[in-house]
């Protein structure tokens, strides 16, 4: 049984802007979840095994291993294949779009974003009683 009170989920955010980042994590935290940071996919991937998100949201444009490599990397893994991924880019082109569908993004948040679109693709991606298990 998951001891976390049913309205909190496991948020892992990932972006190479501190800004965006701290943004994120204030709206995140101020709907009551759980937020674990990381700037880019290379310190993402190093961190889900622990963290165990329900959910990541996901930069597209990153040094070193950009959004769209990152999110197959997780969806190829057994254990997180079923953790949503939400991108969120400045990038909402049609291409951008279908790109990050073809690497398994549930979704695509568009830049600047607000703390109820957060909140929302949290209640729509990780709803309560969605919390991913370790196998």
């Amino acid at each position: 049984m998951d001891p976390r009170p049913a309205a909190t989920r496991k948020v892992l955010v990932v972006d190479d802007s501190l800004t965006v980042r701290r943004s994120a994590e204030r709206a995140l935290r101020g709907g009551g979840h759980e937020v674990l940071l990381a700037a880019d996919g290379f310190e993402a991937l190093a961190l889900i095994h622990d963290f165990a998100p329900d959910l990541v949201f996901c930069d597209i444009l990153m040094p070193r291993l950009d959004g769209y490599q990152t999110c197959a990397i997780i969806k190829r893994h057994p254990r997180f294949a079923a953790v949503p991924v939400v991108m969120l880019s400045s990038r909402d082109g049609v291409f951008d779009i279908a790109r990050a569908r073809l690497a398994g993004a549930s979704d695509h948040l568009a830049k600047p974003f607000t703390a109820e679109g957060l909140l929302e693709a949290v209640a729509r991606y990780a709803p309560s009683g969605a919390v991913a298990e370790a196998p």
